[in-house]
């Protein structure tokens, strides 16, 4: 496994997190901000606001906050397939946890304990 915590490698690894980002909502982050601690992975995203994002908050709460909640499920599951695919990551888990009125999004990857 390379070194997790080189500057190379988070560089990859936020690389990876706004392609997806750019995949799902046709742009990437404001700002990014990868960190590891032992086994966890955090990135700390401030994402864009979308227009049909803004259109939806003032038409139909209730859809909006749906969207966000499924779109930020299709993330876990494409980071998580990306970074087994592209670096070879093991991953117990992967949380994330967005917050529509600030666009800030937190991302803590997991990684499976080698014994």
């Amino acid at each position: 496994m390379p070194q997790l915590d080189s500057n190379e490698y988070k560089k990859k690894l936020c690389h990876l997190y706004n392609e997806i980002s750019k995949e799902l909502f046709g742009f990437g982050t404001t700002l990014l901000k990868v960190s590891i601690d032992q086994n966890i992975i955090t990135f700390h995203a401030k994402h864009r606001r979308s227009p049909r994002s803004t259109a939806l908050e003032g038409e139909a709460p209730t859809l909006k906050h749906e969207v966000d909640f499924y779109m930020s499920s299709i993330y876990k599951k494409r980071i998580r397939d990306r970074l087994e695919q592209e670096l070879g990551l093991s991953m117990d888990a992967v949380l994330r946890d967005y917050d529509p009125p600030t666009q800030w999004a937190i991302t803590n990857i997991i990684l499976k304990q080698t014994e």
